[in-house]
């Protein structure tokens, strides 16, 4: 059963009361299975050797949402997890992932979270991660998430990536394999605090003739946290790719954004932009004539930016 903090939880990473009736689902609790439901398309089920779940959606499977998420609610749980998800050609899907921690005591909490995805011709993904953590407890709440995306010919996959608030410590891991004609568009959005650290990187192969991605990574770092980012392109083939990493600096926070480029092929276009800087001025100047407070008008600022 799930009670009132499992279920804010839930609904915080993945908006998971709004669940249609339809939709396939695994929740994931204290590093345990509790809750599963599967549909004729889509099927979930345990794997043999470790701990995690395998996720096969049929060919030219369209429409279908599937959620995978994960909470922790106690101190002292470290969980890993393999989540393998075969996509098949044609199909069309929205996966919902993401992971809470409701830490209260003094031992840490960690999730790792290592995702595979094989992606069949032609088909398209749309993949959501929310990771958030919250409690009153000295102990910190840790998220690593490694990812990697094996894409076919023709096909698609858009994934979103935000830390929401209350991580103490991430290290995210994300690999992506390209082939001809494959799309691939990532979008990372996150907010650290307080001594919080994140590292993020990140290295996107295009090795078939017509591939393309676009990464984004949009940060804020206030008080003394740090950030890292370390996105790589690399283009084997006649290609196309756009790195750009924009991040606003608070206080006594650090950033370093490292954006790489390599081609090795000629006929592969491989653009980076990087841009580290503080809130406007004139923007916080602006919205204070409207009667806000500084913290206010900054607030806003810093959530125009993220969205």
């Amino acid at each position: 059963m799930l009670n009132i903090t499992d279920k804010n939880l839930l609904d915080t990473i993945s908006d998971f009361s709004s669940i249609s009736v339809g939709a396939s689902y695994n929740i994931r609790k204290n590093g345990v299975g509790i809750e599963r439901k599967t549909t004729e398309k889509v099927q979930i089920t345990n794997k043999t050797d470790k701990p995690g779940i395998d996720i096969t959606v049929l060919p030219e499977t369209k429409g279908e949402k599937i959620y995978i998420p994960v909470i922790i609610t106690e101190e002292g749980v470290s969980d890993k997890v393999y989540n393998d998800f075969y996509i098949g050609e044609d199909a069309d899907v929205t996966i919902i992932a993401g992971c809470g921690i409701h830490n209260s005591g003094c031992n840490e909490s960690r999730h790792e979270g290592i995702h595979r995805f094989f992606i069949g011709k032609n088909a398209r993904v749309v993949y959501i991660e929310k990771h958030y953590g919250e409690g009153e407890g000295t102990g910190e709440r840790i998220l690593n998430p490694e990812t990697a995306v094996f894409m076919e010919e023709g096909s698609v996959c858009e994934m979103e990536s935000v830390q929401i608030k209350g991580v103490d410590s991430t290290k995210r891991n994300t690999v992506a394999k390209l082939g001809k004609n494959a799309k691939f568009i990532v979008t990372e959005r996150l907010m650290t605090h307080g001594r919080q650290t994140a590292d993020s990187d990140m290295t996107i192969e295009l090795n078939g003739k017509g591939a393309s991605a676009q990464i984004i990574s949009r940060s804020v770092a206030k008080d003394d946290s740090k950030q890292v980012f370390y996105p790589k392109a690399v283009g084997n083939a006649p290609c196309s790719a756009h790195v750009q990493c924009d991040s606003i600096i608070m206080d006594n926070a650090g950033i370093r954004s490292i954006p790489e480029i390599a081609a090795n092929h000629a006929e592969a276009a491989i653009i980076h932009e990087a841009a580290i800087g503080r809130i406007n001025n004139e923007q916080l100047l602006k919205l204070m004539t409207f009667g806000m407070t500084p913290e206010e008008a900054e607030e806003i600022i810093i959530q125009g930016f993220l969205n």
